[in-house]
């Protein structure tokens, strides 16, 4: 593989399928050679838009395509057990997007089939693969801001979404907790690992997804972490986090920034911008090229996205699940 482009399969065509894809064909080491819908006249356009050789009506066809190194599986988050337990199935290595299940147990489920057959696998959460994130990363493990005692992390869209819309549909795993609330959660989790304990709050709908949930999070070390999920109000998209020496904030979109100020005891302001050269803010091409690296070095997991990590995060929505009252059909069992 080392000598020759890596080969994806795609399964989904929507929206964020479409910005992967556009990425992918910028990367002069990777190739899309195929791409599946859950039926045939989706998966040709989408071919065709993007110059994709095979185009398959159905997943199994695409799990089953010995010619892919590697599957990105683009649906709802309520079919990425299904979508990604199928590629793994079959040998394939897979890259899902976020949130990566809908509970802990699908998971865990996931994780353990990979190791099984010995296949890469990788949560898409492209704000861990982002530049500045990995910088400011490095910052905190550093020691910049001293020790860490809060962070703070914001995301919501003005909507509103309609009650047929996915975000409002628990088949589909809506509201606003597993779509967008996934993002604060893992930035929190990125500095601070696995809190001890989680308190959470919710305005739920008319069909019991959660429209907008504040949850805070605590660890023994003392640090604590507010976070919030909206779907019913645009908020400011920030982030923020503090520590005994000094401070760091995103201004806006932390989850994909193109600048963030480290603000320290008795210095002046530093600003840490994004490199021109590593593209655009909304850029997804540096999980991509993660994942190239990974399986071109013999690696089954990302350090940058580490499979324990995305299980704790799991762990973390179910808390907060449990607390505001949100369960998805087929939860048989408390999660």
């Amino acid at each position: 593989m080392a000598e020759r482009n890596v080969r994806w399969g795609i399964l989904a065509t929507g929206g964020i399928a479409a910005a992967f894809a556009a990425d992918l064909v910028d990367l002069p080491d990777a190739e899309i050679a195929a791409v599946a819908s859950r039926s045939l006249g989706p998966a040709r356009v989408f071919a065709e838009r993007f110059g994709i050789g095979r185009a398959y009506g159905d997943w199994a066809s695409l799990a089953a395509d010995e010619d892919i190194d590697v599957v990105y599986v683009a649906t709802p988050h309520s079919a990425h057990r299904a979508a990604a337990g199928l590629c793994l199935e079959a040998g394939r290595n897979v890259l899902c997007e976020k949130a990566f299940t809908l509970n802990a147990r699908e998971a865990e489920e996931l994780v353990a089939l990979a190791k099984e057959r010995g296949s890469f696998l990788m949560e898409a959460m492209w704000m861990y693969c982002n530049p500045l994130i990995r910088r400011l990363k490095a910052l905190v493990d550093d020691g910049a801001i001293g020790e860490v005692r809060t962070v703070h992390a914001d995301f919501g869209l003005a909507g509103p979404f309609p009650s047929a819309h996915r975000l409002r549909d628990p088949a589909q795993g809506g509201g606003a907790l597993l779509d967008l609330g996934v993002y604060p959660v893992s930035f929190a989790q990125l500095l601070l690992g696995e809190p001890a304990d989680v308190l959470a709050r919710a305005v739920l709908s008319d069909e019991c997804v959660d429209l907008q949930t504040g949850a805070l999070l605590s660890w023994e070390s003392g640090a604590l972490a507010s976070v919030h999920c909206s779907v019913v109000g645009g908020t400011a998209n920030t982030a923020s986090v503090t520590g005994s020496l000094g401070r760091i904030d995103i201004p806006t979109g932390f989850f994909h920034p193109d600048r963030f100020v480290l603000h320290r005891d008795g210095r002046d302001p530093e600003e840490f911008v994004l490199d021109p050269a590593d593209g655009p803010r909304t850029s997804l091409r540096h999980e991509a090229t993660e994942v190239m690296r990974a399986l071109r070095a013999g690696e089954t997991e990302s350090p940058l996205v580490p499979l324990d990590g995305t299980l704790a995060v799991m762990r973390t929505l179910d808390a907060i699940r449990e607390r505001i009252g949100v369960r998805y059909p087929g939860e048989a069992v408390p999660v």
